[in-house]
């Protein structure tokens, strides 16, 4: 446990009493397969979800692409974000291999395709802000993941599982 000697005195806030009434403290979310169950998500993937922000439309998420799998071409209407975590991941269309401790940055309107050939797969933390347009092999519109989707997604696998859904998720 820490000593609270350590903590730092600031000067006073000034706009304390504004925060105190309307602000919402931040949180702590755990990581643990049982606050946060690895839901899969198709034959070589799984997303362990982390929050959900409907007021930005935005989520956080560990994906884990089991080796030699791939996750579905998509398009970003929104800025993504990523570390990678363990083994390593790319996407077909770039020349780039993404490694442990490596940041990948997606703009709007960018479309690709994810793929792990590490025989270990890979794992990444995403920050996903909008909403992802998944396509079919033949380039047809398929699906759309947002905000919503991700807490079905959550939410149906908890409810089928008979597992508690974890509230502090919801920021």
């Amino acid at each position: 446990m820490r000593q609270h000697s350590q903590i730092t005195k600031l000067p006073r806030e000034p706009h304390q009493a504004a925060i105190a009434r309307y602000a919402r403290e931040g949180a702590y979310i755990a990581g643990d397969d049982v606050s946060a169950p690895w839901v899969p998500f198709g034959p070589n993937a799984a997303i362990k979800h982390l929050c959900f922000d409907v007021r930005t439309n935005s989520v956080a998420n560990v994906l884990w692409v089991k080796g030699g799998g791939r996750i579905g071409t998509h398009k970003h209407r929104g800025v993504v974000s990523a570390i990678t975590l363990e083994g390593s991941w790319g996407y077909y269309e770039y020349d780039w291999t993404a490694r442990p401790g490596d940041f990948v940055y997606e703009l709007p309107g960018t479309a690709h395709t994810l793929y792990s050939d590490d025989p270990n797969g890979m794992k990444a933390l995403f920050w996903i802000n909008g909403a992802v347009e998944f396509y079919d092999d033949a380039g047809a519109f398929d699906f759309t993941m947002d905000v919503f989707w991700f807490i079905n997604h959550y939410t149906t696998f908890c409810s089928e599982n008979g597992l508690e859904v974890n509230n502090n998720m919801f920021i």
